[in-house]
């Protein structure tokens, strides 16, 4: 291939990432969806699995195609443009397959090098710059990425980079979809952050920074109080309104260690508020249900609560140690188990406080929990529970308990949770 075509380049080149067996080359709107955790396995191929010696020879082929593509890109400086249009177009398709920033730089994450998350980052900044506007919450998914850019010490290792981040974009399968994408027609744009979610922050803030769990405790009622409150308040709006209003969705990140303990965590603060939580494990997530009201709050409160959580573990982890007690995982993960389980009886009793209060809107209520019910049902109608796996520890529990009591609340607790 001639050094003086960069198109002609970087299409021979990428037919290794399409060579590769379970890849497919990607077109907007095509492939499997996946649904829940039967997400990961979308987009495999249905054929059986090769033996162990098959699928060695088969990963060295697949390495020596793509060593070989990543010599012919080193080889012409020239192709470096289209090998970067190429992978705008890579996110672009994306897009149109349900996935949003946060959820790649998620899976690259989870699967590659820091790398390879900079030129996926470089990538996704680029490509999104190309719109007037962008769909709701998608410029915090994008404020939140790091801004720091890769130098590659040569430009074989470059080439490779960039192939194997390639390689992982295109066998991403279509994701249910739980917004607009960019180049829709999108809604008015708001103007700043509604009020509730700058009280939530704030409260929530100093409940992370307090070093008096008594203050925390209260501080983080305040804030489920606050939320329960707006909640009604949306209900008895929408029962009077023309139309009603159909029930989004947002993906929050459910990262490891201990990501089983921490979907549950995020489920009892779903629930105490009215949505419903899906945990897809195979790609680190779960998708909350829910109306647009609450879905914002519900993420500032689990991620408080995961923050005030982690903290806690921490602080009962050195005292274990002073007093000549080593903890392991298995002191982790029933310390988040039982602050899981703790905070959805609180949250739950708060919300049910607050509810009684105003009798008179239980029936508006009811009615939007059954269309979450129902949302969650169409957009995931293959989900199944979870039976809860962990080492026990019973000091790890006692004191992730304790650390509950002291942090704030959340809804009853569950034998399992939703994929």
């Amino acid at each position: 291939m001639s050094a003086t075509d960069p198109a002609g380049t970087v299409a021979e080149a990428l037919k290794a990432l399409y060579d590769d067996a379970g890849a497919t080359r990607p077109e907007p709107g095509s492939g499997r969806q996946g649904k829940s955790s039967k997400a990961g396995k979308a987009g495999r191929s249905g054929r059986r699995r090769p033996r162990p010696a098959a699928a060695v020879h088969r990963l060295d082929a697949a390495d020596h195609r793509l060593d070989a593509a990543a010599s012919r890109l080193a080889a012409d400086p020239s192709a470096d443009a289209e090998l970067t249009r190429s992978g705008e177009e890579f996110v672009r398709t994306l897009w149109a397959r349900g996935w949003q920033p946060a959820d790649l730089v998620r899976m690259a994450r989870r699967e590659l090098a820091d790398e390879h998350v900079r030129l996926l980052t470089s990538l996704v900044r680029s490509e999104t710059a190309r719109y007037e506007r962008l769909p709701h919450r998608w410029q915090a998914q994008l404020d939140a990425l790091d801004t720091e850019g890769w130098t590659a010490p040569d430009r074989f290792t470059y080439a490779t980079a960039v192939l194997e981040l390639y390689r992982l974009l295109v066998r991403l399968p279509r994701l249910d979809a739980v917004g607009a994408v960019p180049g829709e027609a999108l809604p008015p744009a708001t103007a700043g952050e509604p009020k509730l979610l700058t009280r939530i922050r704030a409260l929530l803030a100093k409940a992370e920074a307090t070093t008096y769990a008594e203050e925390a405790e209260a501080l983080t009622a305040k804030a489920q109080e606050l939320m329960a409150r707006h909640s009604l308040d949306e209900a008895s709006l929408a029962s009077g309104a023309p139309a009603p209003e159909t029930p989004g969705a947002i993906r929050i990140g459910v990262d490891p260690p201990y990501e089983q303990a921490k979907a549950i965590l995020l489920d009892a603060v779903a629930t105490a508020n009215h949505c419903r939580a899906v945990w897809n494990d195979a790609y680190g997530f779960s998708t909350v249900v829910g109306f647009e009201a609450d879905l914002d709050p519900v993420e500032l409160l689990y991620t408080s609560l995961l923050v005030q959580g982690t903290a806690a573990m921490t602080r009962a982890e050195a005292e274990q140690r002073a007093a000549g007690r080593n903890r392991t995982k298995s002191f982790r993960q029933s310390f988040l188990l039982a602050y899981a389980n703790r905070l959805g009886a609180r949250l739950a009793a708060t919300t049910r406080r607050v509810a009684a209060e105003t009798p008179t809107l239980l029936p508006a209520l009811a009615s939007r929990e059954v269309a979450v019910t129902a949302r969650t049902d169409e957009l995931f109608p293959e989900t199944r529970t979870t039976r809860v796996r962990a080492a026990w520890d019973e000091a790890g529990w006692d004191h992730g308990t304790t650390a509950a009591n002291r942090a704030g609340l959340g809804p009853r607790p569950k034998g399992g949770i939703e994929r």
